[in-house]
C-alpha cells in the first residue's frame, strides 16, 4: 500500500513547550483573552454512536446544505490574530465529497496562512480518505477508550439504536489501529484522547500501551463529565479521578507527550492531594496541562447553519451567525460582556492556570469565586 509522505514545513515544532491551542500562550502574548483558534463542525453524520459522545444529540442521519466555504474562509480572514483551526462532526471524513470539498480546502488554507491545524476523527474508514490530509494536516486527533476489541463493540455503539455484530466491530477496529500504524510511519502526528469515565479510570496504563503500539506521538487524558449526551452515567469522583492519573504517571511511557486537559484540580484548592497531584503534573517530563480553549481563545462555528458557539459544555444559544458577524466581534461581545464568562475569567500566571470552565465551576466549585483565590505552590 503506498501512501503519500508528509513534507517538511518551516513551522515550529509541536511539542510540550509549544501548544498554541492552549489559551495561555495568547493571553500572556496579548494580555488578555484573545481569538486565535476557531473550530468548525463540517458534519453531523458519524458511522459510530460512542457512549461518551460529546455532540451525540446533534448526530443525524441525513444532513442539509452547507454554507457557502467563501464565506467562512472571509471569516477566518478576518480573524486578526489566528493561530489554529479545527475541523470536527460527527465524522469529518464521513463524506469523501466534504473531504474534497471542504477539509482539503481548510488545510490548504490553513498551510497557505501559516497557521496549524487539527481533525477530529474516528480513523475507521479507508485509509485514502486520510491520505489527502497527510501532506497539509498538523494534528489528526482521535479517540481511544478501549483495551480490546469488545470495549470498542460496547462504547462505540453503546446509542447505535440497534445491535451491530461483533464482526462489524473487529473490522472498525483493526481498520483503526492499521491506519493509525500507516499514518503515523508516514509522519502524520495522531494524538489519541481518553476520557477518565468509569469504564476507563481503572484501565489507564493498558489503554496507554496500545496508544504507544499505533505509533501516536501523543496522548491526551480528559475527564468526562455527566453533561449533554453522557448525562446520564455514572459519575467518577474527584478521588477517583486523581487515583487514575497518579497511576497513569506510574506506569506511562516517558518519552511520550501526555497532555492532560479540562482537570478539575487547581493550585488554588485547599485540598493537599489536589495540589501533590498539581505539582507532579508540573515535575514530570513530558507532560503538559492545557487549559480550555472554549470561550477563552476558541470559537464553533456550525458549517450549515452560520451559528457561532463559544463553548462546548454549556447550555449557551448560538452567540451570532457568520452570515452577518465577524467572529473577532463575536467573541469580543462574550468576552467582555456576558455574565457567564466573568465569573470565571480568572488567570493566574504564575499557575500557569486560565481557571475552570463552565462545567467544571458548575459541577464541582458552586459559589467559588476563583478571582478572590491565590495558588498555593
Amino acid at each position: 500500500m503506498t501512501v503519500i509522505q508528509r513534507s517538511e514545513w518551516p513551522l515550529k515544532e509541536l511539542s510540550p513547550s509549544y501548544d498554541p491551542w492552549d489559551p495561555l500562550l495568547s493571553l500572556r502574548k496579548f494580555g488578555r483573552n484573545t481569538l486565535t483558534s476557531v473550530e468548525m463542525t463540517v458534519t453531523n453524520l458519524c458511522n459510530m454512536r460512542c457512549e461518551h459522545c460529546a455532540v451525540g444529540d446533534s448526530l443525524v442521519m441525513r444532513e442539509p446544505d452547507m454554507i457557502p466555504l467563501p464565506l467562512m474562509l472571509k471569516r477566518l480572514d478576518e480573524v486578526e490574530h489566528l493561530q489554529t483551526i479545527s475541523i470536527t462532526g460527527g465524522e469529518p471524513t464521513f463524506r469523501k465529497k466534504t473531504v474534497d470539498e471542504v477539509i482539503v480546502p481548510l488545510l490548504k488554507y490553513a498551510r497557505e496562512r501559516g497557521i496549524r491545524s487539527q481533525i477530529n476523527s474516528n480513523l475507521t474508514l479507508d485509509i485514502g480518505r486520510y491520505e489527502k490530509l497527510l501532506p497539509y494536516l498538523d494534528v489528526m486527533h482521535i479517540s481511544f477508550n478501549y483495551t480490546s476489541v469488545d470495549d470498542f463493540h460496547e462504547v462505540g455503539f453503546a446509542n447505535s439504536g440497534h445491535p451491530v455484530p461483533r464482526e462489524v466491530a473487529v473490522k472498525m477496529y483493526d481498520k483503526m489501529i492499521e491506519n493509525s500504524q500507516i499514518l503515523s510511519k508516514a509522519g502524520m502526528f495522531i494524538s489519541a484522547e481518553t476520557m477518565i469515565n468509569y469504564r476507563t479510570h481503572h484501565k489507564l496504563p493498558e489503554i496507554h500501551r496500545l496508544i504507544k503500539e499505533m505509533g501516536c506521538r501523543r496522548h491526551e487524558v480528559h475527564p468526562m463529565y455527566a453533561a449533554d449526551f453522557a448525562a446520564n452515567l455514572p459519575v467518577v469522583s474527584l478521588a477517583e479521578f486523581r487515583t487514575a492519573i497518579h497511576d497513569l504517571l506510574d506506569h506511562r511511557d516517558q518519552d511520550m507527550w501526555m497532555l492532560f486537559g479540562t482537570l478539575p484540580f487547581f493550585a488554588c484548592n485547599s485540598e493537599v492531594e489536589d495540589r501533590q497531584l498539581i505539582q507532579r503534573l508540573r515535575r514530570e517530563p513530558n507532560v503538559t496541562v492545557r487549559n480550555d480553549p472554549d470561550g477563552r481563545n476558541r470559537v464553533n462555528v456550525n458549517m450549515f447553519t452560520g451559528d457561532v458557539f463559544v463553548t462546548d459544555f454549556a447550555a449557551i444559544p448560538a452567540f451570532g451567525n457568520v452570515s452577518h458577524s465577524q467572529l473577532d466581534d463575536v467573541f469580543s461581545e462574550w468576552s467582555n460582556n456576558h455574565p457567564l464568562n466573568q465569573t470565571v475569567n480568572c488567570h493566574c500566571d504564575i499557575a500557569s492556570c486560565c481557571g475552570p470552565n463552565l462545567l467544571v465551576a458548575d459541577m464541582y466549585y458552586k459559589d467559588t469565586d476563583f478571582k478572590s483565590r491565590q495558588a498555593i505552590l
